[in-house]
């Protein structure tokens, strides 16, 4: 089959390289000069089957208004004038119950394992080099009313068949000495040691060149402009290169690409792309934010990926930096830094990196002589954090979209998985897939997304 994969991040090359694997002669399309320069750019670095919680859960409808009005909030909702945003939030504030939230547990344990899998063979495969650390994944709390509930998070863990325990602060601080210095303020954790981490960039790239060599054909520097749909299919797909800086021509021809299957893997632009034909998906955009300090002390810097429950922020050793990711901002599709709560929120990184791990990284600003990499990236977030994997109505037109911070979790699976329903076989997992029977999921053991 001919199929053209829309996105280059993390879960579009993944799809590429599974399809290409089963044989399918594939097409990758996406706006910037190279693979995984969005979303998939430089996030936390963490590769967390047990760590996946959804957004939505009892608590979270409160917590989400006390926030409102804190810049360093770590979940913020900022209203505007969009109905699909309003729709979302409705839509989520449904699955902020026990039921929804083990129920969306289950699925994305599920998924997880199934991908770390897929990465692992594709590594095993490839010999790709990503900076990957396979030390496992703490999780350390600072309030002792919240480390109370970390036992029924990690054994709601355990039910799903993933080893995340409860470690005391003796015992988190043998598994990483590094949190010595912030020992006072630590009352307990969990860790999972077959967790991991690494450059989801590095990784992404190097696939999409494995790829390349192999004979998929990327199309980098195009816009989809739009999807052209005839007698309830997708007749093809329109796009036109973007002018190239201190090109005399302006205006270029669009080109149209017809296939026998496109796969939507756009990220958190997958909604309105999919809402031009008629499907309308529950995704939405949440504004996360990361910075990436030079180590000073590497002696000193963790090697286990870490969250820090306080402010719910992930880090992560990448060779010679720690990378440091957090906050969700559901406001739109604003990516800028240069604003007075993105600076917040940046600066809020920087601070809580200083108090954890005190003169370990270079976390000066650049008004100080500082050199931060500081980046920001839209999640594409589902009310579930059930990502959509499957066929749409409309023939010839599947998606692989909404994963939420869990990409690079889930990246390697999503893609395996789609290829796998394109070729006419069954993942196998305990997965809902989107578009697919009921009755014919259930008897091969899977479950749809409620």
């Amino acid at each position: 089959m001919r199929v053209v994969v829309l996105g280059a991040g993390i879960i579009g090359v993944s799809t590429a390289w599974h399809l290409l694997e089963r044989g399918h002669e594939v097409t990758v399309v996406d706006r910037q000069p190279e693979a995984a320069l969005e979303t998939s750019f430089a996030n936390a670095a963490q590769i967390s089957v047990s760590y996946c919680e959804p957004w939505a859960n009892k608590d979270a409808p409160l917590k989400a208004l006390k926030w409102m009005f804190r810049d360093d909030a770590p979940l913020l909702f900022r209203p505007k004038l969009d109905p699909h945003q309003w729709l979302w939030g409705l839509q989520f504030l449904a699955q902020c119950n026990d039921a929804a939230f083990e129920r969306n547990v289950q699925q994305l344990v599920a998924l997880g394992a199934y991908s770390h899998t897929a990465l692992k063979e594709v590594v095993d495969t490839t010999h790709i080099e990503f900076d990957r650390l396979e030390r496992g994944i703490a999780h350390y709390y600072t309030d002792q009313k919240a480390f109370d509930t970390a036992g029924e998070a990690a054994a709601l863990m355990r039910k799903y068949g993933v080893a995340r325990r409860v470690v005391s602060t003796v015992e988190l601080l043998a598994i990483e000495p590094a949190f010595k210095s912030f020992a006072h303020r630590i009352v307990g954790g969990t860790y999972t040691a077959s967790d991991e981490s690494g450059d989801a960039r590095k990784f992404t790239q190097a696939l999409a060149q494995r790829c390349a060599d192999r004979g998929v054909k990327f199309m980098y520097g195009y816009d989809i402009e739009r999807l052209e749909k005839a007698g309830g299919a997708i007749e093809s797909i329109v796009i036109r290169a973007r002018p190239r800086a201190g090109s005399e021509r302006l205006y270029v021809d669009p080109i149209h690409l017809r296939a026998d299957a496109v796969v939507v893997a756009c990220g958190s632009f997958t909604a309105p792309l999919l809402r031009t034909v008629g499907v309308d998906l529950p995704i939405y955009p949440g504004k996360g934010y990361s910075a990436t300090f030079k180590l000073l002390k590497p002696e000193l810097a963790p090697f286990v990926s870490a969250i820090d429950d306080e402010v719910k922020c992930a880090m992560s050793r990448l060779g010679d930096h720690l990378r440091v990711a957090g906050t969700i901002e559901v406001g739109g599709y604003d990516l800028s830094l240069d604003t007075p709560l993105a600076r917040a929120r940046c600066n809020m990184l920087a601070h809580r990196i200083e108090q954890v791990l005190p003169g370990v990284c270079d976390t000066r600003l650049e008004s100080e002589g500082g050199t931060p990499e500081f980046w920001s990236g839209l999640r594409p977030a589902t009310p579930t954090n059930i990502p959509y994997i499957g066929k749409t109505k409309v023939g010839r037109l599947w998606v692989n979209a909404g994963h939420g911070t869990l990409g690079w979790t889930h990246g390697a699976g999503s893609g395996k998985a789609i290829a796998e329903l394109i070729s006419g076989e069954t993942p196998a997992m305990n997965f809902g897939f989107y578009g697919f029977d009921r009755q014919r999921q259930a008897a091969s053991g899977c479950r749809l997304p409620a």
